[in-house]
């Protein structure tokens, strides 16, 4: 599996941190910034991150900034992406099971750094389950055009 990661300065230190953990579990990691803790946007880290996802040059992504609200608000405007703000172990599970989300968003200032690789494995490590009643919802989401 081929990972995206990005973060901004609020998220940079987790962001480091799930990148070598992937690294060690063996997966291709692309990080497309912050790459430091000097001040950012998050706005530019979700965009390069979601769009990688959307082009399907890598499977899956995982935004970090202080709340992981701004990274998940605006990787969602970026059409085929269905980003998820998860700060806990079932909502990393379910949102993989039930949504098929594509993108992990997280909050640095939130949560912390060891809780961070959990929801991580967790949610790398869950597939979507394929029940007829998550696929018609996740078409749902993919097919609102929303004008």
């Amino acid at each position: 599996m081929k990972i995206a990661v990005g973060a901004d300065h609020g998220g940079y230190s987790h962001k480091e941190a799930i990148k070598k953990h992937l690294i060690e579990r063996g997966f291709e990691v692309k990080d497309f910034g912050a790459f430091s803790e000097e001040s950012t946007d998050y706005n530019d880290y979700a965009i390069l991150v979601a769009e990688a996802v959307r082009d399907h040059k890598y499977d899956r992504g995982i935004l970090v900034c202080g709340t992981g609200i701004g990274m998940s608000v605006m990787a969602n405007k970026v059409k085929g992406i269905r980003a998820a703000l998860v700060h806990d172990l079932f909502t990393a599970e379910a949102t993989r099971l039930h949504n098929n989300s594509n993108i992990l968003a997280m909050g640095g200032r939130v949560i912390k750094q060891n809780h961070a690789l959990k929801i991580v494995d967790i949610w790398i490590d869950t597939e979507f389950s394929n029940e007829d009643r998550h696929i018609r919802r996740v078409n749902k989401i993919n097919s609102y055009k929303g004008e």
